[in-house]
């Protein structure tokens, strides 16, 4: 019998009692590793409300108590940094090094939320008129909510809840029912760092539960990384309901090649850009524009490397360069888009759709695969694959160039590769996505700066990470005080 994945809910742990469920996959294998009940909307109920009646005293905690509680948490995620990220390839089906590298982002907001005394910390200015003075504190919201993805079972959480936490909101998590276990280590730890009942909520569920808490009257605030068509609909419905709401949605990131660029770093830039995490993530460079003759001196080297890329079990401690998709639906689907261009007029520079694993014929496996002469009008260019395959257009000049990368509906990133820094800037400025990359192929930033997505790549008005985190998860408050003095005169003379 598989083993059962639980939510919890007002601080007990317990498997959703709900009609339906679902069952979770090691990638690599193909094969079913756990069952995960799905929460219907009395639980989601129980669970908002739980959230709801914590909130008080949550907020009243001051902010460094609130801080200990998450200084004691970075420090469980880094006692169990493997084990965490050996969990995350076995249901995810990337490679260690990608698992680590996705647990590492997301301890960098862990890092951020540490500092919340100080993000906290508000504005004052005396004397704004004559015996008055102005000040802004910031104040948390509620109930937040926040709703995750497959791709980066801890990046993604981890970018929301820490900040949410430290600002005083209490939380209700609903991750992708693709990848529970790893909800379910990072409640576990969050708990055993000291945080009190009631102020955490973790809903396994489907489509059903995210439904059921974006219309609930007691959660504030929504937070959403997904597809672009999921997360406008999460935005229209969420604010329709009054929450606040950011939601990330999907991307078709361009990664431009100038014949002055360096072969090497450029091709190893690219490799992980298109192919790092098998193309599933929102940041892939899943476009290559080559300008001039970039395109005849890069592709000989870019098809080599992609070619000689090992494919295979991540479950294991031999590690392949590239592990499995998440599903075999997905597997079909990211096939099927790359067969449509190559019946529409497509080349196939590497072919990775046949691969195979002869010691896991049953795993969800695609080679990386590099497509040329593709149409703008080819569902391989307008839509995002999120799948090992890299797009390749060739044009004569940057004008073009960026004419075509600012075409895509997306805006979330694009990256050049030059030596000239004319090219460099003329790029950063008139390309219309929120992150640039400058001879960096994945320009995901820092936890200090905020994930901004443009365009359909993000719906709301403040951003993931950053300031901007903090922010979304606060709302100002601002106080005019005037004393009088013995003596004053008339406040407004001037």
């Amino acid at each position: 019998m598989l083993p059962i994945c639980r939510s919890f809910i007002a601080g007990e742990w317990a498997a959703p009692t709900g009609a339906s469920s679902g069952t979770v996959f090691n990638p690599s294998l193909g094969e079913p590793i756990a069952t995960v009940p799905f929460a219907g909307p009395d639980e989601v109920d129980r669970a908002v409300k739980a959230a709801h009646e914590a909130f008080p005293a949550w907020a009243a905690t001051p902010p460094s108590e609130r801080a200990r509680i998450m200084f004691r948490y970075r420090d469980l995620i880094e006692r169990h940094y493997d084990e965490i990220a050996a969990l995350i390839s076995r249901e995810h089906g990337k490679t260690l090094a990608e698992s680590r590298g996705d647990l590492f982002r997301g301890l960098e907001v862990v890092e951020l939320a540490c500092g919340a005394p100080s993000l906290l910390m508000g504005e004052l200015l005396p004397n704004i008129a004559r015996g008055i003075d102005g000040e802004l504190t910031r104040h948390p919201l509620g109930v937040c909510v926040g709703i995750t993805p497959f791709n980066f079972p801890a990046m993604i959480p981890l970018w929301m809840f820490p900040l949410a936490l430290m600002a005083g909101n209490t939380f209700v998590f609903k991750p992708s029912e693709r990848v529970p276990l790893t909800a379910i280590r990072l409640t576990e730890l969050l708990l055993e760092a000291g945080l009190p009942k009631g102020v955490f909520q973790l809903v396994q569920g489907d489509r059903a539960a995210v439904e059921s808490l974006l219309v609930h009257p007691l959660v504030r605030a929504v937070s959403f990384v997904g597809s672009t068509p999921v997360a406008r609909q999460i935005h229209a419905t969420a604010t329709a309901h009054g929450k606040r709401v950011q939601a990330n949605g999907g991307a078709k990131n361009y990664v431009v090649v100038m014949p002055d660029a360096d072969v090497d770093k450029t091709v190893e830039a690219v490799m992980n850009a298109a192919f790092g995490c098998a193309g599933e993530r929102c940041m892939a460079g899943s476009g290559m524009i080559t300008v001039g003759d970039g395109g005849a001196k890069l592709l000989p080297a870019l098809k080599e490397a992609a070619s000689s890329m090992s494919i295979g079990r991540t479950d294991t401690d031999k590690q392949p360069d590239m592990g499995a998709v998440i599903t075999a639906a997905h597997r079909d689907r990211v096939r099927g888009l790359v067969d449509a261009g190559e019946r529409d007029g497509a080349s196939l520079l590497v072919d990775g759709r046949n691969t195979k694993v002869a010691d896991a014929p049953n795993g969800f496996y695609l080679g990386a695969t590099i497509v040329e002469n593709v149409k703008i009008e080819m569902a391989l260019v307008q839509e995002e694959v999120f799948g090992p395959v890299l797009n390749v257009m060739h044009m004569d000049d940057l004008d073009t160039a960026i004419e075509q990368a600012n075409a895509s509906s997306f805006g979330n990133g694009a990256a050049i590769f030059t030596r000239s820094g004319g090219a460099a800037r003329k790029f950063k400025h008139e390309v219309q996505s929120g992150m640039i990359g400058i001879n960096v192929g994945v320009p995901a930033p820092m936890a200090m700066f905020p994930f901004s997505g443009w365009n359909d790549s993000f719906f709301g008005d403040q951003h993931m990470q950053g300031r901007q985190g903090i922010y979304f998860f606060t709302q100002p408050k601002v106080a005019t005080s005037r004393w009088f003095a013995e003596g004053e005169g008339d406040i407004w003379k001037k």
